[in-house]
């Protein structure tokens, strides 16, 4: 892709994803210095001139994510000061996402703070992957590209022929996402019901749908501390299903998800590059690209045309 007006670079959450992207597109990354004063407050400096251009900051919300929120509105600030024509944000993972209602009195609805933000430090628009919730889209005033990740799980899986399989939500949240993926494989559904004593706790208390004797693909927006996969798998084996495997776009892992996810009921996960995972992880481990994802809503934001066009089976 030829332009002069386009510019993309990385903030430090995910550099190798951005570089992927910058591949596919045929665009060299641009030069940015980023660092840190000893008392922990962020630098940038373009290296070069983005006057009039369109640029594309590729930032996720991994951990630690305040850092990385805060980093990628310093540079913002900078890129709407040194004169750029718009300022296009590349999010993979929008973090603060299930924080997007009130469960309880006072409490904050952080999605929005962090939509306010972003839009008030200059931000032209949002390009991001599975929001928890896909109302969060709307609580931006300027346009928010929102895409899926499903279709290349979904490939993926389908290319595997796993015998006697059946998609499985592991709550109600997730059902309609559960279905989409049930029809892509033409395989049954089910869903597991479970209850939050407390956060990154839950218990299945139920399981909608007949799972003896399948293979369950358990599919997630994300996965945090790992502790409901296990549970899900767990719960799904002692009613007589196989070995499961987990899909996820976003691989949060905190704590010790990792190696609580290579469990021996676990065939294989299955997530993205939507946050980089550490260079030594199991084997069991696959990671997909979105990075062509990204780079076609990239070449459609500049060229023009229709985002829907890259929904192979259908948007979010």
């Amino acid at each position: 892709m030829q332009s002069d007006r386009l510019k993309i670079f990385s903030g430090s959450s995910n550099p190798g994803l951005a570089k992927r992207i910058c591949t596919e597109l045929g665009v060299p990354l641009g030069n940015i210095k980023l660092s840190r004063f000893k008392s922990g407050e962020i630098y940038c400096l373009y290296e070069e001139s983005i006057r009039n251009c369109d640029v594309f900051l590729v930032q996720t919300f991994s951990h630690p994510i305040n850092d990385h929120f805060m980093e990628l509105l310093v540079m913002m600030d900078a890129a709407k000061r040194a004169s750029a024509r718009t300022i296009n944000l590349v999010v993979p993972y929008y973090g603060y996402s299930r924080q997007e209602r009130k469960a309880a009195p006072r409490e904050p609805i952080s999605a929005k703070l962090v939509a306010d933000l972003l839009t008030t430090a200059g931000a032209d628009r949002v390009i991001t992957i599975d929001l928890h919730a896909p109302a969060i889209q709307g609580f931006f005033n300027i346009p928010v590209d929102h895409l899926t990740g499903l279709d290349v799980i979904s490939d993926y899986i389908k290319k595997k022929n796993i015998p006697n399989p059946i998609v499985v939500s592991p709550d109600a949240g997730r059902a309609t996402t559960a279905e989409k993926m049930a029809n892509i494989l033409n395989a049954p559904f089910a869903i597991m019901i479970k209850k939050r004593p407390e956060h990154n706790e839950s218990v299945i208390t139920h399981v909608i749908g007949e799972v003896e004797g399948r293979t369950p693909i358990i599919i997630e927006d994300l996965i945090d501390t790992g502790t409901t996969i296990v549970n899900v798998v767990e719960s799904l084996k002692e009613r007589g299903a196989h070995d499961a495997y987990v899909c996820a776009t976003h691989p949060v892992f905190s704590g010790p998800a990792v190696s609580r996810l290579d469990h021996p009921s676990i065939k294989e996960v299955v997530v993205t590059d939507s946050i980089a995972l550490p260079a030594e992880h199991p084997a069991r481990f696959k990671v997909l690209s979105v990075a062509n994802l990204l780079s076609d809503t990239i070449r459609i934001v500049i060229t023009g045309g229709s985002v829907s066009s890259l929904f192979k089976y259908g948007g979010v």
